[in-house]
């Protein structure tokens, strides 16, 4: 008997502790299934939430994309390669030559459009092709286009741009550039067409003026309202690419403005109001726009170096 009751005790004991074992499972387990009933009533509503829609939308034919050239769609500036390749065929002299070097040196280092270097670049080349046919310089264009554009065509770029196509959606390129030097740039890649600054000519041959102004800027958003228009487009389902806070208006006209290789200023505007950003320059760091010191060097160097050689030559 007495080891009946010294063994009793243990029975309880352990008894208790098996009841606070279970209790113990019981509550783990109800709170775990808690928890699994919260991930799956998560899971659904997450199912059932409007998702973004999927952009380009397919088939929507009253959308179009329009996209910036220089820096946006090709590295550097589109008058400065054309001006190299009248440089090659003698349409000028070297000085102007160097010049455009160094124009388009500092444009691949500043990553930014200066309106003086610009300005000098387009008057150059009006005063370059004046009393040339357009033909010519088109005919010229196509091969200038081979040996110094091809292969300066941002692939990311490219890639968005295919996208609209794919949807079935028309892309336009809308630059300062020369319209016939855009148009063939357009045809290349496979785009739609080109709106670019219009040279004025006269039975076929340029004068050396201008249509109005460059098409930069507000006249940028000018044109791309006025072509939505007779396009019967709706620019709020329409997309604008491009590089240049100079390019701010073009790209608040539309629904789906994105920033593309931004300078500064735009970087800072598009972050500010919530616009989708693409950089497809390499070595850049996030927080900072500028060509890394190895690339930027280099493109200096390049321009400076073509400049002292042709110095050199010259004397």
């Amino acid at each position: 008997m007495a080891a009946l009751g010294w063994l009793t005790p243990r029975r309880r004991s352990a008894t208790a502790r098996s009841v606070l074992a279970g209790e113990a499972a019981a509550e783990a387990a109800r709170k775990s299934s808690l928890q699994l009933e919260q991930e799956r009533e998560e899971a659904a509503a997450e199912a059932e939430a409007p998702v973004e829609p999927e952009f380009p939308v397919v088939g929507d034919v009253r959308a179009a994309a329009f996209f910036d050239l220089d820096n946006t769609v090709m590295q550097g500036a589109s008058i400065f390669h054309l001006g190299r390749g009248l440089y090659k065929r003698k349409f000028f002299q070297r000085r102007e030559l160097a010049r455009f070097a160094w124009q388009q040196a500092w444009f691949r280092l500043a990553g930014i459009e200066d309106p003086e270097h610009m300005q000098d670049a387009r008057d150059s080349a009006l005063s370059i092709v004046k009393g040339h046919r357009v033909s010519e310089l088109t005919s010229i264009g196509e091969e200038i286009y081979d040996e110094y554009m091809a292969d300066r065509i941002w692939p990311g770029t490219r890639g968005l741009a295919q996208a609209h196509l794919d949807a079935g959606q028309k892309v336009w390129l809308v630059t300062a550039a020369p319209v016939e030097t855009a148009t063939i740039i357009a045809r290349r890649l496979g785009l739609t067409g080109a709106l670019g600054t219009v040279a004025e000519s006269v039975d076929g041959v340029y004068t050396g003026k201008l249509v109005g102004e460059p098409l930069h800027g507000p006249a940028k958003a000018e044109a791309v309202r006025a072509l939505a228009a007779a396009e019967g487009l709706d620019l709020s389902r329409c997309a604008a690419y491009s590089d240049s806070h100079n390019d701010i208006p073009m790209l608040s006209l539309v629904g789906h403005p994105y920033a593309i290789n931004p300078d500064t200023k735009l970087r800072k505007h598009a972050k500010a109001r919530d616009w989708r950003l693409r950089d497809y320059r390499t070595g850049r760091k996030a927080a900072k726009v500028g060509i890394p010191a190895a690339a930027g060097l280099g493109a200096l160097a390049g321009g400076t170096a073509a400049a002292v050689a042709l110095h050199r030559r010259r004397h």
